[in-house]
């Protein structure tokens, strides 16, 4: 029998169905309503009982990020653009593109193909793989999730191609540790519904995991992460992922926020990158071709809930973001 995983790129199963786009909620802080969009869809995980030499070589899994949490032993991490690593127990990390990569017991260790290793599935979102030549041991407990809402994408097409977190090491509010702490009892016995309790505090620990990289990062300073923390290009950027339909206009937009037009104009390109206006544009169309893959409906419903006029200008507007008619996209996610 052949060993799929949902969401690899190397694999004919996709995830599963995901729910249709959230809303935003309204929130005082644009960056908080970003972040309560990580709501993790089509999740799977992977307890690996591995003992040396081993090796895992995992494919790319487009559209998701791939995590491991070592909640005992150690093991070596490389991933393309990035030096090889140890991973010791209490070790986080996150490859959030879900870029390929190896895992494997030592520097030398011969990785095999993901696909090619045995697992005993517990549920359709849980398995077990015990893996390796039998000598020191090493336990991970492995995810691939997905991010749906257009923010929590963009969100994280920002993060670096790894992001690693020592979480036994926080000296902070000790939140990290004490849920790796929770994951690793868990992981060591699988109670009854131990594979439950797993699966929602890595959620939680991926999470609190971005929250670390935003709060110290020097990139969550700049850009699109940059604007979301700005008092006043902060709330026009969430009036825009509020409202998407409302007519806005620079001078609507200024109102708003407090600005006067020219001092929005410059402040809001200068730290996105773009006018406000080709910005509202392109979030209006992000969120057309992600609900026309999850919900489809009349194209003039869309057109009108995006705050479009009539059917023929939503059309154009999307061929010109996208390349393809919207009936287009229609068409290939029902097939």
């Amino acid at each position: 029998m052949t060993r799929t995983i949902p969401g690899a790129a190397t694999s004919p199963t996709p995830l599963p169905a995901t729910s249709p786009p959230r809303a935003l909620p309204p929130a005082a802080d644009p960056l908080s309503q970003t972040l309560h969009l990580l709501r993790l869809q089509g999740t799977f995980y992977c307890r690996c009982e591995l003992t040396a030499p081993w090796g895992i070589d995992l494919p790319p899994f487009e559209g998701c990020m791939m995590f491991h949490i070592v909640t005992a032993g150690t093991c070596w991490l490389e991933v393309e653009g990035t030096e090889p690593r140890l991973l010791r127990q209490g070790s986080l990390v996150l490859i959030p593109q879900g870029n390929g990569h190896r895992m494997r017991s030592g520097p030398d260790a011969l990785a095999e193909p993901l696909f090619d290793i045995p697992v005993e599935p517990v549920s359709d979102r849980y398995e077990i793989m015990r893996h390796g030549g039998g000598g020191e041991f090493a336990h991970v407990t492995c995810g691939v999730l997905r991010f749906d809402h257009v923010a929590a994408r963009r969100l994280i097409a920002l993060l670096p191609p790894l992001l690693e977190i020592d979480a036994w090491q926080d000296e902070g509010d000790g939140w990290l540790p004490s849920t790796l702490r929770l994951i690793t009892r868990e992981a060591a016995e699988l109670r009854p519904g131990g594979e439950t309790v797993i699966t929602r505090l890595a959620d939680v620990l991926v999470i609190q995991a971005i929250r670390a990289w935003l709060d110290s990062a020097p990139a969550a300073d700049q850009g699109w992460l940059a604007a979301l923390r700005d008092p006043q290009i902060g709330r026009a950027l969430a009036a825009l992922h509020r409202a998407p339909e409302q007519d806005w206009s620079l001078t609507t937009l200024a109102r708003e926020v407090g600005m006067s037009r020219s001092a929005l104009s410059a402040r809001f390109t200068t730290l996105v990158g773009e006018s406000a206006i080709r910005y509202l544009t392109r979030w209006r169309m992000q969120l057309a071709h992600q609900s026309l893959q999850h919900q489809p409906e009349p194209l003039l419903s869309l057109a009108t809930r995006l705050g479009y006029q009539s059917e023929a200008a939503f059309c154009r507007a999307f061929k010109r973001e996208w390349g393809v008619p919207p009936g287009q996209v229609t068409r290939t996610s029902s097939t």
